[in-house]
């Protein structure tokens, strides 16, 4: 894939959070996110989708919408922490934790800033599902990546965490991309039963 193939499949995605959060029935916007990723991984040519596994590739596996995983929560203040991820083609990839979000019925997840160029909001997690077949990613989700325009902020102190909208990295579809993964403050003892799930082949 070139730079301006990159480019333009962050634009798109950039573009399609934008439609989501400006969509005002909720389980609308998580149609048109599902839509619309399966038109990207399907059709362009930065998708993570492997080439070989792109003439079975039917869609990807995202569970109906259910309302009550959605959460807008504070970010309340924690002890300073910091890891470093290496990537091995970018380089070290350092990110500091801003504080914690406390979900009911889930726990607490580790809410992280990205501290070079860019910056930006991360909150990974790994749930009690993780690497069982057709249950979720071996290394966690997604559920915040505000440098790659996935996020669903609405207030200026608060985080929404829908868990609809979790989603695999790109290292999951192809092992040769270098994803972070979810740290132990990003793990939850508890089954999150939507978003996407993961079966091993696409």
């Amino acid at each position: 894939m070139t730079a301006l193939e990159v480019a333009d499949w962050r634009r798109q995605v950039f573009a399609l959070y934008e439609t989501v959060r400006a969509t005002p029935d909720v389980a609308e916007g998580h149609t048109l996110w599902r839509e619309g990723r399966d038109r990207l991984f399907a059709q362009h040519p930065s998708t993570p989708v492997m080439a070989a596994d792109l003439p079975s590739f039917a869609g990807l596996p995202v569970e109906p919408y259910d309302p009550t995983w959605r959460f807008e929560l504070p970010i309340i203040p924690a002890e300073p922490a910091h890891f470093d991820f290496e990537t091995g083609t970018d380089g070290i990839v350092p990110f500091d934790r801003l504080g914690i979000v406390e979900v009911p019925g889930v726990g607490s997840l580790d809410v992280w800033r990205l501290t070079t160029y860019g910056g930006g909001i991360f909150v990974p997690v790994r749930d009690a599902l993780a690497g069982r077949h057709g249950g979720t990613y071996g290394g966690g989700r997604y559920l915040i990546d505000s440098i790659k325009g996935a996020l669903l902020q609405t207030g200026a102190d608060t985080l929404v965490l829908d868990f609809n909208f979790a989603y695999n990295p790109s290292c999951a579809y192809d092992p040769a991309w270098a994803c972070p993964l979810a740290p132990l403050g990003n793990r939850v003892p508890v089954e999150i039963p939507v978003g996407e799930r993961y079966f091993g082949s696409y």
